[in-house]
């Protein structure tokens, strides 16, 4: 177990559990599910979806072939934490115009949409006497980056004519591969036949798959050379009705810090939407949404895990506690552990439960979680 220096000796108070032997099946299931002659681009961006970024990579240094981030101080993070090794990085986004000359320096591969930021690129690989390794993106129906199919062919050409440029990636994104199969299959073959179009070098990676995509369409995206899966690593399908063996990475935990009696009629935490209506037993806990507990699970039937049960949320989710029902249980006492999310005995609060009472999506969940939680390292 390893935990962060600033932290040591200090007591734990609320903690995520980050499981590196799940995150390492994952990414070998992955790495699996993709079949052979495709790499693997671990996504860590948003601190590794808030498990982590120095210490996800290097669980993952000799399992991924290439890692995706979201900036140019995560590409520097993701590089220091690879020991040395010769990944690529591949910043996802569209670049800055004050991170572009640091990104040649350092090595790392960029994301292109439009013949400027080629030349950009260009300007400032001429200065540094580097080459600039770039790849384009191509709007399949993302919307977000990307230049449009009928302008592949410019943007692919720009990059062939630059002098310190070279083509390293032809790719594109998914919108909604977790939702739309027939959009999806037609993006799919949208993208296939651009690339054919563009006839890549033999060295130049093809990726379209995320985690849904790897999932539920593995077997429809031939030329692909990449795969990127986010979610998939930390455990989430973001297909729950497709079978998986995805391990749960993060188990996100607090402790009692408190437990009263209280009679009927006494009212729970602000603006006193629960009132009791019995003699109730209430743990507190020292966890709110200053830690990432979000506030929308307050009277949303949220519960946590105490002793191996649910237990009930009362009130609303403040900064820094939540109230808890503990009436039926056995004697609770201060100091005992609470588990959030996560897996306690037989049950079990998934991060896509919470999403769901929250009204939002896992991503939004694990991202959330904020630096005063205590990441522990198993």
């Amino acid at each position: 177990m390893i935990s962060s220096p600033e932290s040591e000796n200090l007591p734990s108070r609320c903690w995520a559990e980050i499981d590196l032997g799940a995150l390492r099946h994952n990414a070998k299931w992955c790495r699996g599910l993709a079949g052979p002659g495709r790499g693997l681009m671990a996504i860590v961006k948003a601190d590794a979806y808030g498990h982590g970024l120095p210490e996800v990579v290097e669980a993952l240094s000799e399992i991924a072939d290439w890692f995706g981030v979201a900036n140019l101080r995560e590409a520097r993070r993701a590089r220091a934490a690879s020991g040395g090794r010769e990944q690529g990085i591949l910043v996802l986004g569209p670049a800055a115009p004050e991170e572009v000359e640091p990104l040649v320096d350092g090595g790392f591969s960029g994301a292109v949409s439009l013949p400027e930021e080629v030349a950009a690129y260009e300007a400032a690989a001429a200065r540094l006497g580097a080459i600039a390794r770039l790849h384009a993106v191509i709007d399949t129906g993302m919307g977000r980056m990307g230049c449009l199919p009928d302008h592949a062919a410019e943007l692919v050409a720009t990059i062939r004519r630059s002098h310190h440029c070279r083509l390293e990636g032809i790719a594109s994104h998914f919108p909604s591969a977790d939702e739309d199969r027939t959009f999806t299959l037609d993006q799919i073959a949208r993208f296939q036949a651009i690339v054919r179009a563009l006839a890549p070098e033999e060295d130049c990676h093809v990726h379209l798959g995320n985690s849904a995509g790897l999932i539920g369409y593995h077997d429809e995206m031939s030329g692909m050379t990449l795969v990127r899966p986010g979610l998939a690593l930390y455990g989430i399908s973001p297909l729950p009705d497709e079978r998986t063996d995805l391990r749960p990475v993060m188990t996100l935990k607090s402790r009692v810090t408190l437990v009263r009696d209280v009679p009927a009629g006494t009212g729970i935490s602000y603006g006193r939407t629960f009132v009791t209506t019995r003699a109730t037993r209430v743990a507190t806990l020292a966890v709110g949404y200053g830690d990432g507990y979000p506030r929308h699970l307050s009277h949303s039937g949220a519960s946590v895990l105490i002793q191996g049960r649910r237990c009930p949320l009362l009130g609303r989710v403040t900064m820094d506690q939540i109230l808890v029902d503990v009436t039926d249980l056995p004697l609770v006492s201060r100091g005992e552990e609470a588990v959030l999310m996560g897996a306690q005995g037989r049950e079990e609060i998934t991060t896509a439960e919470i999403a769901e009472r929250t009204g939002t999506i896992p991503w939004e969940i694990l991202t959330g979680i904020t630096s005063r939680v205590q990441r522990v390292y198993l």
